[in-house]
């Protein structure tokens, strides 16, 4: 059996024509990207896009080695480019791919810093150079421990050496939903040199995973400036995932300006950006293909392109003419269906058919038109939650729907989500437990007292960016059981349906995760095996900030993988639907099940949500979006059923969103 970590990648919720992100000559090419101003490389995946890059990388060195000449790279250090290092570390480990003659740039280091503990340099070390050969000496570095009156100083010093050298061959770059490349943040200037500079609230919240919380992220940043990374011969911008999709249309299609520094890539004769479908699903190719080629016209090509028209409009789909049919580019739907009416018609009855107040399936009912199928009933269902409360906050309308329609409904809880407790919480329930043993065992219970004086000493001695001890752990771990099991029961979900599957990836004891492994796989399937669910639901929020959403999705969707391998009997039996709410919302084009609230349910959710008393506004985690998690579900809840009025269907308090997700399947 073959074992895939990274079936989340091949997610895409436009089924995208290849010639539209591969296209076979230069022409069509040209075509396709006549409003891309950086040449851009759409891959499927990231799998295939690192390995573009590495092969460049490859390339660049061996072409220098043969000239008796070093490569110079300019390096950064964001999460995009971490399997680009793997996959170089990959080719010295078993292709022999010597980094001898690499010289070395780090694009920036954080300051001030105290020691080097979170620095730059030091993630780059891990990563990268300390396991590979190249030469100690060759690693160049800005220095983030000086004094600040000798930070100009050392910048016109690294300067000079990247001069010395010869400039940069290669620069190697991500980027930030802000725009930023290196810590060029928005205002920075085009011939910007090294330099201080103040990192923007939005940079802080992305480096949160190289250092365990927001607060620990240094203010400042000595950075190349946006003039030194112009400079190289030749730049790779990397982005991969749909968080990535809106500034990478801005940076590639959009006008340059400073308020975007990537987008001064733009004026650079030798720059590519390197995407995968997910990061690259903004651009006009992939999103309104009808703009700038002839297409071929698949139903949900013709339902993305008509609720444009009705966005561009401002019409509901059945008002939509022949006239604004030919004045946007989409006479061609005109001469496909005879006229709009008969196109609108079309289109709207598709709409008319995602809406379900039967998630489960309505028993005794003809399916045909429905997302979910009538028999078997009543099935089994699995949600899967990330986090002890993203069941609620994003599906806690349809999870309550599917039990009063008598389904037989576990939740699984993937994840501890232990290190989003703060410790104020901690310390009221230790001394709960302590009053507890006062009263009821005499103060006689000496593991009681014990636990609670040390928990209370490591507590009051604890300084900030300190990894919590197990016991604490383990507390906070057990605050969110007893949050989610409270939700579960309000929601009607009896406690032996309620499963903590504790992965262990997860338990780093910081916001950075361990490795997914097959571990984690296999306690996905076992649960799996022992339930052979009828119906999965699975978070298709990849997006999220703290990166845990996509590892427990791949997790789910390995398990699911392995088991279509050995031709599992349940499988053939059931369909797995994908959610999202936490931190985004599905596109309605893209939506294949929308389950309506009315305002009692819409209530009834907001309640479950709040049984999560220690993810309200004292959370940890609660990303760059001020609104509470219960305010950020029911906007969005409403923002879909608006949508749907706006379209001309039904209007609705709320309606939350799935996207079915289709296994790979093998020759039986």
């Amino acid at each position: 059996m073959s074992l895939n970590l990274n079936l989340s990648s091949r997610i895409v919720l436009n089924k995208v024509p290849k010639e539209f992100y591969n296209p076979k000559t230069a022409v069509e090419r040209s075509e396709l990207t006549q409003r891309e101003k950086i040449p851009t490389s759409i891959f499927p995946s990231e799998e295939e896009g690192t390995k573009r890059i590495a092969d460049a990388i490859e390339t660049e060195i061996k072409s220098q080695a043969k000239l008796g000449k070093d490569c110079v790279l300019g390096l950064g250090t964001g999460q995009s480019l971490t399997h680009i290092y793997e996959e170089l570390v990959r080719r010295h480990q078993e292709e022999k791919l010597s980094f001898k003659n690499v010289v070395v740039f780090n694009a920036y280091e954080y300051f001030p810093l105290n020691g080097n503990k979170h620095s730059s340099i030091q993630q780059l070390r891990e990563r990268f150079f300390n396991k590979v050969d190249i030469p100690e000496q060759n690693i160049y570095s800005l220095d983030g421990t000086i004094p600040q009156d000798k930070v100009q100083e050392q910048c016109r010093l690294y300067e000079r050496r990247i001069q010395d050298v010869g400039g940069i061959d290669i620069m190697l770059l991500g980027i930030g939903r802000s725009g930023n490349i290196a810590a060029n943040e928005p205002g920075s200037m085009m011939t910007s040199a090294t330099r201080l500079i103040l990192i923007d609230a939005m940079s802080r919240q992305e480096m949160t995973m190289s250092f365990d919380g927001q607060n620990q992220v240094p203010p400042c940043s000595i950075t190349l400036g946006i003039g030194n990374i112009l400079a190289a011969r030749k730049i790779f911008l990397v982005a991969w995932g749909d968080d990535k999709a809106d500034i990478i249309k801005n940076t590639v299609e959009g006008p340059l300006k400073d308020t975007i520094p990537a987008s001064y890539l733009q004026t650079h004769n030798d720059a590519h950006v390197i995407v995968d479908l997910a990061a690259a699903a903004k651009l006009t190719r992939l999103e309104h293909p009808w703009l700038v080629t002839s297409c071929e016209w698949s139903d949900q090509m013709i339902r993305a392109a008509l609720v444009w028209l009705c966005g561009v409009t401002h019409k509901p789909i059945l008002k939509l003419t022949n006239k604004d049919y030919n004045q946007n580019g989409l006479s061609d739907l005109l001469a496909l269906y005879g006229s709009a009416y008969n196109a609108n018609i079309k289109i709207f009855n598709d709409l008319q058919h995602t809406i379900t107040g039967w998630p489960g399936g309505k028993p005794n009912a003809d399916d045909t038109y429905r997302p979910e199928r009538a028999k078997p009933f009543p099935k089994r269902v699995v949600v899967f939650s990330p986090h002890p409360d993203d069941d609620v906050i994003s599906m806690g309308g349809t999870i309550r729907r599917l039990v009063q329609q008598g389904h037989e409904v576990h939740i699984a809880y993937e994840t501890s989500g232990n290190i989003a407790v703060n410790d104020e919480e901690v310390t009221r329930f230790m001394h709960f437990i302590n009053g507890f043993n006062q009263i009821f065992c005499g103060d006689k219970d000496q593991v009681i007292k014990t636990k609670y004086q040390e928990i209370k000493k490591f507590l009051a001695n604890k300084k900030e960016g300190d990894i919590d001890t197990r016991d604490v752990l383990d507390i906070k771990g057990l605050i969110r059981r007893g949050e989610a099991r409270t939700a579960c029961t309000y929601n009607g979900i009896p406690l032996d349906h309620v499963h903590f599957l504790d992965l262990p990836f997860y338990e780093s004891g910081r916001v950075e995760k361990l490795p997914m492994t097959i571990k984690d796989v296999d306690i996905v399937r076992k649960f799996l095996q022992q339930v052979q669910p009828h119906q999965i639901y699975v978070a298709g929020d990849l997006a999220d900030p703290h990166g845990t959403h996509r590892k427990c999705t791949n997790a789910v969707l390995a398990a699911i993988d392995l088991e279509e391998q050995e031709h599992a009997k349940w499988l053939k039996d059931c369909r797995v639907w994908m959610y999202r709410g936490a931190w985004a919302e599905y596109p309605v084009e893209n939506i294949e099940m929308c389950v309506p609230m009315s305002p009692e349910e819409l209530r009834a959710k907001r309640n479950a949500i709040l049984k999560h008393a220690s993810q309200g506004d004292s959370a940890p985690y609660l990303g760059n979006d001020e609104r509470l998690f219960w305010q950020r579900a029911e906007d969005r809840n409403r923002a879909t059923a608006k949508l749907y009025d706006d379209l001309g269907l039904a209007c609705y308090e709320a309606m939350e969103a799935f996207v079915e997700y289709h296994p790979q399947t093998y020759d039986k």
